[in-house]
């Protein structure tokens, strides 16, 4: 088996969430430590914050949220086997295709919805008084 690059005992945590491939980019994962998008044992994040094996990391990619362990700090990026030996995923499962698909959307760029339309949509979600 391949040997891990490092054996730091603490972090940054945007180079961590891209070691793990947590985001694609380096830079990626600073902007969503700079937006909030990262918290470390309950705190937001700041990109240069150090983590140590044992804290627990939750970022929101996408609109869904991962919540990993970390157990091996590292700083380089490594293969995606190798991934699973420096992270313990305890990310809740995704919701199911139908749940998603049952929640109404509108079409990007419509604008605003008029008010015929605001008034269905308050009678779909049960709000009309």
């Amino acid at each position: 088996m391949a040997q891990l690059p490092s054996d730091a005992i603490s972090v940054r945590v945007d180079s961590w969430t891209w070691a793990v491939r947590l985001f694609k980019t380096r830079s990626q994962a600073a902007a969503a430590c700079r937006s909030g998008h990262v918290r470390v044992n309950g705190t937001s994040a700041k990109a240069a914050q150090q983590v140590k094996a044992g804290d627990e990391v939750r970022v929101r990619v996408s609109g869904v949220e991962r919540i990993v362990l970390v157990v091996k700090p590292i700083t380089k990026r490594v293969g995606a086997v190798l991934v699973a030996d420096c992270l313990k995923d305890n990310s809740p499962p995704p919701p199911p295709p139908e749940l998603l698909a049952s929640i109404p959307m509108r079409d990007r760029g419509a604008g605003r919805p008029t008010k015929r339309e605001r008034r269905d949509l308050e009678k779909l979600r049960g709000l009309d008084l």
